[in-house]
């Protein structure tokens, strides 16, 4: 990279729910109390992506205390009996969340047909126009009912609720997936660590970190990307030319 690649932003909203996968199981979820890996590279996803560039969560500053809610939800019951299509479940959230995150990105180097696109400014200067316009696609806040915004920020500007609380475990914790179109192809692994809190800040490790990493494989996974020529597209190249042309 020749030029900066790092992005910092604001994330907050009234709900938020990192389901803990073990409690996913029974139907009733319950929130991790702080954000996953996984989660946060889903927001600055839905922010701004391209197949041609990975994103990476490098930290996160926890600023508001964590406080959850239980809420009573009428979920739909796909396998039912007569006069039983809904069943009641019990989803408990984080409350009035606020969130600064550190990220940066890199090249998909399973995608070669994308390689003309490796503009590392280009994609680091729409980054920061969409984050200033609030995203490119809808953030959500772990699930499609908590509805999250975003905005630039200096990651460690403001005062904090765990600026001085010193050191928070959380045990062991979903980190996140390798799929196949980023990572190894034909394989599906689930990724682990024991997650834990500083001063208000988590540093994450990253997906190919060996001593902090617990990776899993779950099954084999086949990508299929849409195919592409990437810059080598007829109309595309037609344009170049007229465009050399009306400049000669």
């Amino acid at each position: 990279m020749h030029f900066p690649n790092s992005i910092t932003f604001k994330v907050w909203g009234r709900y938020a729910l990192f389901t803990d996968p073990l409690t996913h199981l029974g139907g009733e979820k319950c929130s991790y109390q702080v954000p996953t890996y996984e989660a946060l590279k889903g927001i600055i996803s839905s922010v701004y992506w391209k197949p041609t560039i990975v994103w990476y969560i490098d930290k996160v500053r926890v600023m508001k205390q964590i406080r959850t809610q239980s809420r009573g939800i009428k979920s739909i019951r796909y396998h039912y009996r007569k006069n039983s299509r809904n069943s009641l479940s019990i989803y408990t959230y984080l409350v009035d969340v606020e969130y600064q995150v550190q990220a940066h990105f890199d090249w998909n180097y399973n995608r070669p047909d994308l390689e003309r696109d490796r503009n590392d400014r280009k994609h680091h200067l729409v980054a920061q126009r969409m984050l200033e316009r609030g995203g490119r696609r809808d953030v959500f806040l772990g699930t499609r009912e908590c509805q999250g915004y975003v905005e630039p920020c200096e990651f460690g500007e403001g005062k904090g609720f765990y600026d001085n609380y010193g050191e928070m475990a959380f045990g062991l914790m979903l980190h996140g997936f390798d799929y196949p179109d980023e990572n190894i192809p034909g394989k599906y692994y689930t990724r682990l660590w024991r997650a834990k809190m500083v001063n208000g800040v988590i540093e994450f490790p990253q997906p190919d970190d060996t001593k902090q990493i617990i990776r899993r494989f779950v099954r084999p996974m086949k990508a299929s990307p849409p195919s592409t020529v990437g810059l080598a597209e007829k109309s595309l190249q037609d344009l170049l030319k007229n465009c050399v042309k009306l400049g000669a």
